[in-house]
């Protein structure tokens, strides 16, 4: 691995470097970005000039369901792109382990959706220069969308691992991250108890929670969990793939 001032650079902080100047050489990620904001600034602004409301509730409420979308797409290509081309099987034949190639993989596509989510601090500014939202609802939602970006990232290394077609891995994040966020709005019907048990594994709702302003422990074990399960599995089937 290279050296830089005389210390050796870490492989997954490589990889990483690698994959982000692989999305933002490429149009990828300036188009998934570009159709991201322009969605979620029609959801801003409708609020802002249709309701005559200087909030950004309307922008939190849908977040889930938009990263769903465009998470994937970002990280869609991660492995699957270097399968497809057959470059995966010299990074694997590297000194380095599987856990420092996901971890790289993995924080690449955090930073990338993180940057995405970037430019949306200017709904933010216009929110204040125009009215006066609560600190702690503001603050909690980009928190509780940068615990989104992590979780989803990691569902979308997972997907692009299990194949070399880039579609088939979108669709599977896609409704992996849909799933997670929307399973606790199509069971209402169910008796008391199931209801709650899947508005536990519910994205949304803990989303939904921290984007209040209220950091509950909960939340974010639950966040924690679901990003290190996901990379758990990444990790293992790259285990696979070299056997």
């Amino acid at each position: 691995m290279s050296r830089k001032n005389g210390k050796r650079q870490s492989p997954a902080f490589i990889i990483m470097k690698r994959e982000l100047g692989s999305y933002f050489t490429g149009p990828i990620a300036y188009i998934v970005t570009g159709l991201f904001l322009i969605i979620s600034g029609i959801l801003f602004f409708s609020t802002f000039f249709l309701q005559n409301r200087a909030e950004l509730r309307n922008f939190f409420s849908l977040l889930p369901i938009l990263l769903s979308f465009f998470i994937p797409a970002l990280t869609m290509r991660l492995y699957a792109e270097e399968k497809r081309s057959g470059s995966i099987e010299t990074l694997l034949t590297l000194p380095v382990t599987d856990t420092e190639v996901v971890t790289g993989k993995f924080l690449s596509a955090f930073i990338a959706a993180a940057a995405m989510l970037l430019p949306t601090l200017f709904y933010v500014l216009t929110a204040v220069l125009f009215g006066k939202p609560d600190a702690g609802p503001v603050v909690g939602g980009y928190l509780g969308a940068l615990f989104l970006c992590a979780a989803f990232s990691a569902v979308g290394i997972f997907a692009s691992s299990l194949t070399k077609n880039q579609i088939i891995a979108f669709f599977t994040a896609f409704i992996i991250c849909i799933v997670l966020t929307m399973i606790d709005s199509f069971l209402v019907f169910l008796p008391a108890p199931v209801v709650s048990f899947f508005s536990y594994i519910s994205a949304n709702a803990h989303f939904t929670s921290i984007s209040r302003g209220i950091i509950d422990t909960r939340d974010l074990l639950y966040f924690i969990s679901v990003t290190l399960i996901f990379f758990s599995l990444t990790v293992m089937t790259q285990q696979n793939e070299r056997r």
